[in-house]
């Protein structure tokens, strides 16, 4: 591009998205929004949460001029979502974050494989889910309904983020880990077909999935569950 100068702060939330330090200073084309320049320089608009230009809060629409000296904010949080209750789709490699959001009672979609951006921004927008993802590419589809990126690998700290961030009703215990359905109380004898030698003697409370009809009862990792959804609660519950 080769016209108006503009000078750039990005927020330190926004940092890992820009490689040359929060402050810059761009060349615009003196006609594109001021939110394109910001996602040209390399920030998915889904972390933005409002542009101030020379002290001035502007919409995203704003075409800059020379000179001028802008602030791009992350979005507040918690982030409110309008229109549809709080729902979530994950793409392919966020599968241990979707079993943690569907444990707590999240309502949670995941793909378990890799059906392409375009499919996934689709069922965002079809089912007014917010996309959660590392795949900066994927954010920036304008067919998206909602999005969020997901800033760290670790799935802790993933699951921190998000509760933090969009404050979801915690349920924990009502959601299949492994189709998002939701579960009912089961006898032994409805899901004896599941049970195997030790657990079918040594367990009589059940819980099975309305939707897959997989069967879930206390067993050998029933306390790493209990810490995951302990910590949430204490921190996040509303």
């Amino acid at each position: 591009m080769n016209g108006p100068e503009i000078h750039v702060e990005f927020a330190p939330d926004l940092a890992v998205f820009v490689q040359r330090g929060p402050h810059r200073t761009l060349v615009t084309d003196g006609a594109s929004s001021l939110g394109h320049v910001v996602e040209s320089a390399g920030v998915p608009l889904t972390e933005v949460g409002t542009l101030w230009v020379n002290g001035r809060e502007v919409p995203r629409s704003y075409v800059a001029v020379a000179g001028d000296t802008v602030e791009v904010r992350p979005v507040e949080r918690p982030q409110q979502v309008p229109g549809a209750p709080l729902r979530f789709l994950l793409d392919v490699h966020l599968g241990t974050l979707a079993r943690r959001l569907r444990l707590l009672g999240v309502d949670t979609a995941y793909e378990s494989t890799d059906i392409g951006d375009p499919a996934l921004a689709a069922r965002s927008a079809a089912e007014q889910r917010v996309m959660l993802s590392r795949d900066r590419g994927l954010l920036r589809r304008r067919e998206l309904w909602a999005g969020a990126y997901v800033y760290s690998t670790r799935p802790e700290d993933q699951l921190r983020d998000i509760l933090d961030r969009f404050r979801p009703e915690l349920r924990p215990w009502t959601r299949c880990t492994a189709c998002n359905g939701l579960l009912r109380q089961a006898t032994k004898e409805e899901v004896a077909d599941q049970l195997h030698g030790g657990t079918h003697r040594s367990y009589d409370v059940f819980a099975q999935c309305r939707d897959c009809g997989r069967a879930y009862w206390k067993g050998a990792h029933h306390e790493q569950l209990v810490a995951i959804v302990t910590r949430a609660l204490e921190e996040f519950a509303s």
